[in-house]
């Protein structure tokens, strides 16, 4: 006789092969005996169901009963959302290395499939998108007529003449006065971007930082049109004037200087959000010291081909760990942690975005699993971590009335884990199925087990 979990597994290939797919699904299921983190932050549901109609939740509660529905056994598995991704970048990577050559059609869809082979089910590309975005393929990934993750974008970006980004997509704005960048948010009317970007940074002394007067020019003139702002900084001197102008969202660490409680307080009342991305800050030093992930093949499925003989070659961490820079982005490192943990514990909402797709050390899917790691090393719990990952991203994308929880009415999005992520928070790497719409869309990047 068939265990329950070889059932299940039966089950729910079956139904992989069957119900995948992208328009919507009113096959109901109930998903029985499960344990369940809703991503609220509270206490998770131990043996309940879960009722799922069409695209949407209808049920959680033990014993639930539906004729016609598909019973799916999941005893010893747990739900939780699936994750949103605040900053991310798209169509860069192929290979070992990211331009704007790589920004095809067919290669910013694989990489949506990666996300979402990943349970990460929402990303915003963070401003380095180019004009094939804007000529459907963002709206067809909204409406659910393509396949992978959902896209959100930011439009091109703004940068600064001469100066950062250190990029060779440009489409990236870069305005050399306030009245350009007013002129600037103006051509991005067409676009209908989530928010706006703009880098304010110096890269560690290698460029122009972008003036005051234009940081406050795009900001307002981006208010004007109802639209939020977003800012690559690094300085803690550079948020503060930031958020003085009316900064809507930190997109990096604070990494120079500990926070001080006085922005703390300016972020909390003017409701300013902050993405930490720890894990690029530790990807800038740490693959000198081979990690333990770097030999977990969830790690390595992640990876561009030729990106694993790179970082794990003698010359590429030696030339790391000898560099005059890896003291600074260790230190760096460390004091994005401590910043973490004090603006959390302000009350400031703190959203998960990673920075993967900027650069091919920086990798899609397994980096949002990483980044909760990391902000449990900040000091979070499990489920604050969490709640992170999956509610605050849907808060900051002004999609949370319809997903970021696991609540009755709310989209049937999430991740089902062969373990339980509040007693080890490594346990979102033991993906066994990703849903989407109320649908089986992945079994994982390792194939289920």
């Amino acid at each position: 006789m068939k265990s329950s979990r070889s059932v299940f597994i039966a089950s729910c290939w079956m139904l992989l092969a069957v119900h995948m797919g992208y328009a919507q699904n009113s096959t109901a299921y109930i998903l029985k005996d499960v344990k369940v983190i809703d991503g609220t932050g509270k206490t998770p549901r131990e043996h309940v169901d879960m009722l799922i109609q069409g695209p949407n939740i209808s049920e959680i509660k033990a014993g639930i009963q539906r004729a016609g529905a598909i019973v799916l056994n999941m005893q010893g598995k747990t739900i939780m959302p699936a994750i949103i991704s605040t900053h991310n970048h798209l169509g860069l990577l192929k290979g070992n290395y990211a331009n704007a050559t790589n920004y095809t059609r067919e290669n910013i869809l694989r990489q949506l499939g990666k996300y979402q082979d990943y349970g990460v089910n929402s990303v915003i590309s963070m401003g380095t998108d180019r004009n094939l975005l804007f000529k459907g393929l963002r709206d067809s990934v909204l409406a659910g007529r393509l396949p992978g993750a959902t896209i959100y974008s930011a439009g091109y970006g703004f940068g600064v003449p001469n100066g950062g980004p250190p990029s060779d997509l440009d489409q990236v704005l870069r305005p050399g006065t306030a009245e350009e960048a007013r002129k600037d948010i103006e051509k991005l009317i067409p676009l209908r971007p989530d928010v706006i970007k703009m880098w304010v940074d110096d890269f560690g002394g290698r460029f122009p930082k972008m003036a005051p007067e234009i940081t406050g020019a795009i900001i307002q003139a981006a208010h004007a049109q109802g639209w939020r702002v977003a800012a690559h900084v690094y300085y803690l001197q550079d948020a503060r004037r930031l958020v003085a102008q009316g900064l809507d969202i930190i997109a990096h660490s604070i990494r120079d200087s500990v926070i001080d409680d006085v922005l703390l307080a300016e972020m909390k009342r003017k409701e300013v959000a902050y993405i930490p991305t720890l894990s690029l800050d530790e990807y800038a030093y740490v693959y000198a010291n081979s990690p333990e992930w770097m030999k977990d093949e969830f790690f390595k499925a992640s990876l561009e081909p030729g990106v694993y003989e790179m970082i794990s070659s003698k010359d590429y961490q030696d030339n790391l760990r000898n560099s005059p820079a890896y003291a600074r982005n260790k230190a760096a490192f460390e004091t994005a942690l401590k910043n973490l943990r004090k603006i959390y514990e302000a009350g400031v909402m703190v959203a998960l975005g990673t920075d993967s797709g900027a650069s091919p050390v920086r990798t899609q899917g397994f980096s949002e699993h990483l980044e909760m790691e990391l902000m449990i090393m900040a000091g979070l719990t499990p489920l604050q971590a969490i709640e992170v990952a999956t509610r605050n991203g849907a808060k900051l994308l002004k999609i949370d009335k319809r997903q970021g929880t696991l609540e009755v009415g709310k989209r049937a999005d999430f991740i089902v884990l062969d373990g339980d992520p509040n007693t080890d928070i490594k346990n979102t790497r033991k993906i066994f199925a990703v849903w989407k719409n109320g649908k089986v869309v992945s079994k994982g990047p390792l194939g289920g087990n």
